[in-house]
């Protein structure tokens, strides 16, 4: 079983435990999934990355995992596919002679 799998198995039973699943709509997964982010921000609000919590880093960065796996799982997506898809995607907007060491929007390359 791959990592991602035994991860979000291990998702799903610590939900159905729970009995959560009746809250885990795409919708709601999707909210909580911007709001870990945001969260995850708060973590270097104010400071330079560097003074960023790294506990605080690594427990907000989790449950940004988590419900990206959880809407993943939703919608019967293979993560490890659509991620090595949208590689070949930006490798298509962003060519190495013309991105590398550039921080610019590939419409502006």
């Amino acid at each position: 079983m791959s990592d991602i799998k035994e991860i979000t198995q291990a998702l799903l039973k610590f939900r159905d435990e729970r009995d959560w699943a009746q809250f885990h709509n795409a919708k709601d997964l999707a909210l909580a999934l911007n709001i870990e982010a945001a969260e995850l921000l708060e973590a270097f609000l104010w400071k330079a990355s560097e003074q960023a919590d790294i506990d605080k880093v690594s427990e907000e960065l989790a449950d940004v995992i988590a419900f990206a796996l959880l809407l993943a799982e939703k919608y019967d997506l293979d993560v490890k596919q659509i991620v090595l898809q949208k590689i070949e995607q930006n490798a298509q907007k962003y060519p190495v002679e013309k991105s590398r060491g550039s921080a610019k929007k590939y419409t502006e390359l």
